[in-house]
């Protein structure tokens, strides 16, 4: 029998399909000394989506529009879910976001030329960003596999191996890709419990 914890709920967002750039896959793709542009700030502090786009080309198809988040970063990563994986041909591995090892590649179209990734692309894990106040609040520790409940009206779900991910510098939510948030019927007040089995 699963308990769903009593107490504080945890905010649920749902991750599109993005990628981060290091500066010189930006340079390349939108001209030298390019400066990414904040359109939104993300709930991560430090984090925006930019107003750039780049356009994902796999062995089967393309997704265009796929939004850039900043700021840059040492290496170049690009997140999908496993309907993007299958249209563009792609076979991606679940990775903590960073984990980077044995990934396959895509080649990213900008308007300022092309760059061809020989790895980097991934399916997010589900996880939880929280603090270490959070952490202690919730009994939990930085990589601990939980599951999580989400109810919501006709579509609700308990979500296992989802990862725990603790650091000063994050602020509480659990992050979905667009399937798992579709399947779960999230909303922008979406919350979800700790389940304890």
């Amino acid at each position: 029998m699963l308990n769903r914890s009593p107490g504080r709920t945890i905010p649920v967002a749902v991750s599109a399909r993005h990628v981060h750039l290091s500066q010189q896959t930006v340079d390349r793709l939108f001209g030298s000394g390019y400066v990414l542009r904040p359109r939104d700030p993300l709930s991560q502090p430090g984090q925006f989506a930019a107003v750039e786009t780049v356009t994902l080309v796999g062995p089967r198809a393309r997704l265009e529009k796929v939004r850039v988040l900043g700021p840059p970063r040492t290496s170049d990563q690009v997140e999908i879910s496993y309907t993007d994986e299958r249209h563009l041909g792609i076979e991606a591995p679940l990775r903590l976001s960073g984990d980077l090892r044995a990934t396959p590649g895509v080649t990213l179209e900008g308007p300022n030329g092309c760059v061809t990734l020989s790895r980097g692309v991934v399916l997010a894990i589900r996880h939880i960003h929280m603090s270490p106040a959070d952490a202690e609040e919730f009994g939990v520790t930085d990589h601990e596999v939980v599951q999580v409940a989400i109810e919501s009206a006709g579509r609700s779900v308990v979500f296992g191996n989802v990862i725990i991910r603790v650091s000063p510098d994050y602020r509480l939510e659990l992050h979905l890709d667009t399937d798992e948030g579709n399947a779960a019927g999230v909303g922008p007040d979406t919350r979800a419990r700790l389940v304890r089995a």
